[in-house]
């Protein structure tokens, strides 16, 4: 029986759309590019940094980081706050809480989304970044932590994601129930391939759908 729910926070819980319009103004580039050039990676199953290679050749992704740091140290720059919380959030964590599930966001971020999702105050049971943890999706050791933290065993936990490569395919590897979310750019493209039904035990539209697909797996 599952008995806890731990989400992935980029395009699960969080809305991208403002990080990346961000990034575009900053390297140049009309947004509409720089978006479509991330759907092609997706497509490809390549990384966002082979997206930003392309766009700009050469480019380094940690050096740009800090020197956009110093440029607008106050600025959100590559991160995010409550204002890009996907509308669906609160109301269904909560409901997930409400009905005795323990949940948990637990996904690749550094240390200062830590302190963002904190300050948010969501239902959630507990938030964890691969930063703070020393390892990221998708090793094992990512969701070796996940099953710590939640004190459950893997089959108790369904782990809810946008992604097969980093998050449906590991989670499973790993004993975990999983939802791929129909989420983001990956999420839509991850969710028509016809390995996808295989991989998941729920293709989910929105978190709402999560609660219904839980009664019906118990």
């Amino acid at each position: 029986m599952i008995k806890a729910v731990v989400l992935d926070v980029g395009e699960t819980v969080i809305d991208e759309t403002r990080i990346w319009s961000r990034w575009a103004d900053r390297l140049g580039v009309p947004r509409f590019v720089l978006m479509g050039v991330l759907g092609g990676m997706a497509a490809l199953d390549q990384s966002f940094s082979e997206g930003f290679e392309l766009v700009r050749p050469g480019f380094d992704v940690e050096a740009e980081i800090a020197a956009w740091e110093r440029d607008e140290p106050d600025s959100l720059r590559n991160h995010f706050d409550a204002d890009d919380l996907y509308p669906d959030v609160r109301e269904a964590l909560g409901g997930l809480r409400e009905a005795g599930y323990q949940v948990i966001l637990a996904g690749n971020q550094p240390v200062r989304a830590f302190d963002a999702l904190v300050a948010m105050e969501l239902p959630v049971d507990s938030v964890h970044t691969s930063d703070g943890w020393g390892v990221s999706k998708p090793a094992p050791g990512f969701f070796a932590k996940v099953a710590a933290v939640a004190g459950r065993e893997p089959g108790e936990i369904l782990y809810v994601g946008d992604r097969l490569d980093n998050d449906v395919r590991p989670a499973a590897a790993a004993g975990m129930r999983t939802a791929l979310l129909r989420r983001g750019p990956w999420g839509y493209l991850h969710a028509a391939r016809p390995e996808a039904r295989e991989a998941a035990d729920v293709i989910a539209d929105d978190l709402h759908a999560l609660l219904p697909a839980l009664r019906r797996l118990a």
